[in-house]
């Protein structure tokens, strides 16, 4: 749980601002922390005493890699990290959920049927590290997260490549002593196997309460664990026989991953329902109880008095810092959704007398909408339906009810599309067209089939995940298209060329090429995070780097870049809303809200510094954004003077991640776990629903709010 700073810790590291401690050990501190963007994150340093050591340094760097090996699904998302700092930090999401040891001590041993769910994804989470050459060499009870979707392993410090001892010297013993495998404890290889014998002493411990080898000094953990035979009273009997097995000395002797886990749970079910309600429940209270944590600081120590007090942090304000809370990022407020789901609204969300917490007019799940790392889905609204492209196919649903139309299947990878004037547009590859080129398809409703239009970008591997169609104005097409090889984990390759083109969809002939700069290495950010024409300019927030954006404005008749200005902020889903742009100015959010002027980048006009504010959206003449601990405000576009602000005492909590959904009557946001509908004449807070969702898009002609989540498409009135 969070404690106070300590009066010596830093003010920030990097680009964030220190909240609390969770927890400090002989490596380091980990602290809870915030973005610019107000992004939630927990942030892992060295102590400075040992971070001039080289090898401790490799370590760090190495936990890094594999902390990103593994992923968001089965870990905590990687934001951001520099291990060549002068104190080296790494910034992951902010996981709302207990460790393991800290639920099985506060609410109990967990039944077989949680046993189980929770071994069979902890087998898929070491399955992830193993695939990629890595193995954890430390799993234990509290490095493990539960979350109402699944279990996330953590801690990836003494985690190396398998058959890599250049960290381990020959017959030393690195790890916890209770958890460890034998070969680990008597000095030798840790492989694969090694991770199993481990995950089977979790496991125990999940239905006991008590490691396998008991608890005490040490060498004599060692010893129990290479000679002694574990204690597994009081493991389900069904469990005793694979738990036997998995803890045998002789690693060949234990059953792979994929083994166990089909032993384990058939994967059926949400992970969620195979958890007690007391865990439920405790992972509930830390999602609430996050957006509650200020920063404080304790006293240097007085030399005449022995008492210290516990003070809040001066600058910036506690009115300030409620406030930036407001901004918690997605992923991690998404953890601890499940269970406002299943139980009432949380007492911490005091809703007007007025506002009823409806739930949505209907879902559709049970897809993961996180696109092979690349990010949430966009449902698009074209002939009639609303579409969800899913890589290499699309579910097809009905606005009305949600319910699927079938499921469409193309040529190629295809998970982003256009809509013009109600026409599907997407990315394919046309088989009778010889060579490496990427076509450029359209949606045939009549023959309910993909058609390619006349459009082809040659010199270009249509198998390339991260082709981007930006999108379709008049009879061009943007896009970003790709050449060289395809890697196993679909991302980027230093070696592969990348070019910006506009393609003619009458002609098919190529108007313009433009160069794209390179990308690392299994890189996830996309070269574009929004695009839009208006007038004769293309505007685009593009990734020029690994942890840089630009707003690149082009020509379209050319290409050709007329102005380039940086703009970073500490959460890139912060910035994949829609943009809000007219002739006259580009509005974006950040520090202040800002007009660009669209003729030179030029600052047209500007708020008051020191607010945080989320995209805006730009309906009549009027831009309406989140302002972290003020709610919705509406701001007039021409002169950037403040027209109204919500009337709210619950600013705190509003979402400032992604842009407010306008209709004619209200303007939809989230605050908290909830969508408010504010109504736009009385400016008060009117109906309100429940709502996981990380993302929100209108559906003006069926009438509709559809909001994103990690697996769940919900839809809302739209008034």
């Amino acid at each position: 749980m969070p404690t106070p700073l300590a009066h010596d810790d830093p003010v920030t590291l990097g680009p964030y601002r220190l909240v609390a401690r969770l927890g400090s050990g002989g490596m380091g501190t980990v602290y809870m922390a915030r973005g610019v963007g107000g992004r939630t994150v927990a942030l892992k340093t060295m102590h400075a005493r040992i971070a001039t050591d080289p090898g401790i340094r490799t370590r760090f760097r190495l936990e890094v890699d594999a902390a990103r090996v593994i992923g968001d699904r089965f870990g905590a998302r990687v934001v951001d990290a520099d291990p060549f700092a002068e104190t080296p930090w790494l910034a992951t999401e902010f996981v709302l959920g207990p460790a393991l040891d800290e639920a099985v001590l506060g609410t109990g041993p967990l039944p077989e049927r949680s046993v189980r769910a929770l071994g069979a994804a902890l087998c898929s989470a070491l399955d992830q590290l193993h695939r990629s050459d890595v193995v954890h060499r430390d799993l234990k009870p509290s490095n493990i997260l539960l979350t109402a979707y699944g279990p996330k392993v953590i801690d990836f410090g003494i985690a190396r490549a398998i058959g890599d001892d250049r960290l381990t010297r020959t017959g030393a013993s690195v790890g916890t002593p209770a958890f460890m495998s034998p070969e680990q404890a008597s000095g030798e290889e840790h492989g694969a196997a090694g991770d199993v014998f481990a995950l089977a002493g979790v496991l125990v411990f999940a239905a006991t309460g008590r490691a396998p080898f008991g608890s005490g000094q040490p060498a004599d953990l060692l010893y129990r664990v290479r000679y002694a035979e574990a204690d597994l009273r009081g493991v389900p009997a069904p469990l005793v026989p694979l738990f036997a097995q998995c803890l045998a000395k002789e690693p060949e002797k234990r059953p792979c991953l994929a083994q166990l886990a089909a032993q384990l749970h058939d994967g059926r079910g949400e992970f969620a329902e195979q958890l007690p309600d007391a865990v439920l429940a405790e992972i509930g209270r830390r999602a609430a109880d996050v957006w509650r944590t200020v920063p404080q600081r304790l006293p240097a120590p007085a030399a005449e008095e022995g008492v210290t007090e516990v003070t809040p942090v001066s600058d910036p304000s506690r009115r300030r810092l409620l406030a930036v809370s407001g901004a918690l990022a997605a992923t991690a407020a998404a953890s601890g959704v499940w269970w406002y789901r299943r139980r009432a609204t949380p007492p911490a969300a005091k809703a007007p007398p007025q506002t009823r917490n409806l739930e949505p007019q209907w879902q559709y799940g049970g897809k993961d909408l996180d696109v092979l790392g690349w990010g949430l889905v966009v449902p698009y609204q074209a002939d009639g339906s609303i579409w969800l492209p899913l890589n290499a196919t699309a579910e097809r649903l009905a606005p009305t009810t949600g319910r699927s139309q079938g499921e469409v299947r193309v040529t190629a990878n295809w998970w982003q599309m256009a809509v013009q004037d109600g026409q599907l547009y997407l990315l394919g590859h046309d088989p009778a067209r010889t060579g490496e080129s990427v076509s450029v398809d359209t949606w045939n409703g009549g023959a309910d089939a993909v058609r390619p239009t006349s459009a082809a970008l040659t010199n270009a591997t249509p198998a390339l995940v991260p082709n981007q169609l930006l999108c379709v104005v008049g009879d061009f097409a943007y896009v970003a298209v790709g050449q060289g090889q395809v890697p196993a984990d679909k991302g980027f390759l230093p070696a592969q060329t990348w070019t910006l083109r506009a393609a003619d969809l009458g002609t098919g002939r190529t108007r313009w090429t433009q160069p794209l700069s390179q990308r690392s290495s299994g890189s996830r950010r996309l070269h574009f995070v929004a695009a839009k024409v208006v007038g004769e300019r293309l505007v685009t927030l593009q990734a020029t780097a690994e942890a840089q954006t630009h707003v690149v404005v082009r020509d379209i008749r050319s290409g050709a870049v007329l102005w380039d200005m940086p703009y970073n902020v500490s959460d890139p889903d912060a910035i994949r809303s829609e943009l809000a742009v007219d002739e006259t100015y580009l509005y974006l959010g950040g520090t202040q809200l800002r007009a660009l002027r669209m003729s030179d980048g030029a600052l047209g006009w500007a708020t008051a510094a020191g607010q945080i504010y989320g995209p805006p959206t730009l309906t009549n003449g009027v831009v309406y954004t989140v302002g972290s601990g003020i709610g919705l405000t509406a701001v007039d576009a021409a002169t950037g003077k403040v027209l109204w602000t919500e009337a709210t005492t619950e600013g705190a909590e509003a979402y400032t991640v992604w842009q407010p959904v306008v209709g004619t009557r209200y303007a939809y946001y989230r605050n908290g776990l909830q969508l408010r509908a504010v109504n736009l004449t009385g400016h008060r807070t009117v109906l309100t629903y429940r709502t996981a969702g990380k993302h929100f898009h209108a559906y003006p002609e069926a009438r509709l709010v559809l909001a994103v989540d990690d697996d769940r498409l919900s839809a809302y009135p739209l008034r």
